[in-house]
């Protein structure tokens, strides 16, 4: 099986990065890539594990949405977030992918590994890392922002 993996350090502490992650005003400000944004009203977490996570992500010019849930699996602050991206289309929920975001600390900055894995052919993962790098461009410079207030 084919995965998307990504490995990023960010210039953040690593709660920092982890609050990121896990607040969902400060969620909406990264996830997505231009054209699209997060709406905060989009955004609902409940950061446990069995808790559920949802956000929307809408297209500037056309307001066309692309909606994402899941369902959290493992939650250990400030270290390891466990999650699954599940068909909204398949109520089901018989096609889940599975991301495992590891969060290191490397003297004060945060090293992030995000893995995803699951029901997708091998050709998507590409296009999954390719997103998953736009995103990780976007909490950067979120982390950029709050770090300079």
């Amino acid at each position: 099986m084919t995965e998307a993996k990504l490995t990023r350090v960010f210039d953040a502490s690593r709660e920092q990065v982890w609050r990121a992650f896990t607040e969902p005003d400060q969620f909406a400000q990264w996830f997505g890539t231009p054209p699209h944004t997060t709406p905060l009203s989009t955004v609902s977490m409940d950061v446990r594990p069995g808790g559920a996570w949802r956000a929307t992500m809408v297209h500037e010019t056309d307001g066309s949405e692309l909606p994402f849930r899941g369902t959290y699996r493992e939650v250990v602050e400030p270290e390891r977030l466990v999650f699954t991206y599940e068909d909204v289309e398949d109520p089901s929920n018989a096609n889940v992918d599975v991301a495992t975001v590891t969060f290191t600390d490397v003297g004060g900055k945060t090293e992030v590994e995000y893995r995803q894995a699951g029901h997708m052919p091998d050709e998507q993962y590409p296009q999954v890392e390719e997103g998953v790098s736009g995103f990780f461009e976007r909490l950067a410079d979120h982390l950029e922002r709050r770090q300079a207030r």
